[in-house]
């Protein structure tokens, strides 16, 4: 029904305005070499190329209330232990081509619904020996064009949703979006610099718990 794609392209376009958001707070970092680019692009290949493949069972997938409830569970329990785990390995602060297309494949589980884009990419990169923070941005600028993809495939499937009557959603959304972006990504950058990742992993159970008992008191949790 028309009022369920405009649901599903209303989740996805609102990341429009986050997008720009990145490219606002990284705007001379995010124009530079050709070598930035490529190795962007090679990065966005494992997911574009997945995604295209997976996407109608991806949507699926999105409905299901258990598969994002158990992935923000299983999701959290990686968080709580991320930080011992690459703590004793030697930082780096170069993102190679090969470091970009592992990053890339990390990104891939994202794909799941309840399974954080940033979180696989950052845990990505640091596996590859990026300090956090190095791994975090290189996250940011990824989702840029990740995330573009995803936005104009789902406006382009779902354009006839959108209308005069409910265009002014899906702006005030992408602005909403892009205020909120602006101040959450350098502080999420510099907390987890400082206190790594544990509270993103109790949040994560904690929402994940929630939606499971919330479902099992028969609470209607659907989105579509």
């Amino acid at each position: 029904m028309k009022s369920n794609d405009f649901i599903q392209a209303f989740i996805i376009n609102i990341q429009f305005g986050a997008i720009l958001s990145v490219v606002v707070l990284y705007w001379k970092r995010f124009f530079q070499t050709w070598k930035f680019y490529y190795k962007l692009f090679i990065a966005f290949l494992p997911a574009a190329f997945i995604g295209l493949l997976l996407i109608k069972y991806i949507d699926d997938l999105l409905q299901s209330v258990y598969v994002v409830a158990a992935m923000l569970i299983l999701g959290g329990v990686v968080l709580l232990f991320v930080d011992k785990w690459f703590n004793k390995t030697i930082p780096d602060q170069t993102v190679t081509y090969k470091k970009a297309l592992i990053i890339g494949f990390y990104q891939v589980l994202s794909m799941i619904p309840g399974t954080s884009r940033s979180a696989a990419t950052i845990v990505g990169g640091m596996t590859q020996k990026l300090t956090k923070k190095t791994a975090a941005e290189f996250s940011f600028f990824l989702a840029v064009p990740t995330m573009f993809a995803a936005s104009g495939y789902k406006l382009l499937e779902n354009y006839k949703a959108i209308n005069v009557d409910n265009i002014g959603i899906l702006i005030f959304g992408n602005v909403v979006a892009f205020i909120v972006a602006l101040f959450a990504i350098k502080s999420f950058i510099n907390y987890l610099t400082h206190h790594g990742f544990k509270v993103f992993g109790y949040y994560r159970i904690a929402i994940g718990l929630l939606i499971f008992l919330l479902y099992a008191l028969g609470v209607n949790l659907s989105i579509v």
